[in-house]
């Protein structure tokens, strides 16, 4: 049967179009899985870079009284370790890669964030050793945590910042800050070492103790003298332990 050209104008067209844009669709979201299963490796070094990261430098902000060489050492790994974690989660992992000035401040506010997540759990972790210093480092840490994250987080606005969000954290740090200090002098400031030993740290003081208790090299000489009787110098060296 013929169509007039009517009919032929209002006729729909076949859906044939459909299929090759789900087909693509399909595609990519295959191509995607794949990717995701490739780059494995790459998400759990970065998933874990972060903690160590966070680790190491809570470990060196807490202890640094201790051996500032070393534990300064410690601190600039970590923020190392945490650095590279950020660069292949924000920058090598994704698809939306920001410009050079979005790249720099979202490096700084990572750098900042580790030290503030380190801050906080580090004084968490230490309280007992180190409650002076622990009542300080733990609302630091949750306040400079607070800012560098909103800076970094791309969704973000950093006028957040001063929401009541922010808000709530700074009445947070405060209250944290002076319920710790009146716990940390209720607990008695055990002195910067606590009783987290260090090695060296406190060797000085155990050799000090232990010095007076040593006899002194004349001590033997003098209780000879009373035994050998008054006698003359060969006397007393004969009589003393009957050595021939």
């Amino acid at each position: 049967m013929l169509l007039s050209s009517s009919q032929l104008i209002d006729r729909p067209a076949p859906a044939t179009t459909a299929d090759p844009v789900g087909g693509r669709a399909a595609l990519r979201r295959a191509r995607t899985r794949r990717a995701r299963r490739m780059s494995l490796p790459a998400r759990y070094l970065g998933y874990v870079g972060y903690f160590v990261g966070a680790g190491l430098i809570s470990g060196a902000v807490v202890h640094h009284p201790l051996d500032p060489d070393r534990y300064a050492r410690i601190a600039f790994y970590g923020a190392l370790v945490f650095l590279a974690a950020t660069i292949l989660n924000e920058f090598v992992l994704t698809r939306d890669r920001p410009g050079p000035p979005r790249m720099l401040v979202v490096v700084l506010a990572s750098l900042t964030l580790s030290f503030g997540i380190g801050m906080l759990s580090g004084g968490l972790q230490h309280f007992d050793d180190f409650p002076a210093r622990g009542a300080v480092l733990v609302p630091l840490g949750l306040a400079v945590s607070f800012v560098a994250y909103v800076i970094k987080d791309a969704d973000t606005p950093w006028q957040r910042i001063f929401s009541m969000v922010g808000l709530t954290v700074l009445i947070a740090a405060v209250v944290t800050f002076f319920g710790l200090r009146y716990v940390a002098a209720s607990m008695g400031e055990p002195g910067e070492g606590g009783g987290h030993s260090h090695g060296t740290a406190e060797e000085p003081e155990h050799k000090q103790q232990e010095a007076p208790s040593t006899p002194a090299p004349d001590a033997p000489a003098a209780s000879v003298t009373p035994k050998g009787g008054g006698g003359g110098g060969e006397s007393t060296g004969h009589g003393d332990g009957h050595s021939h």
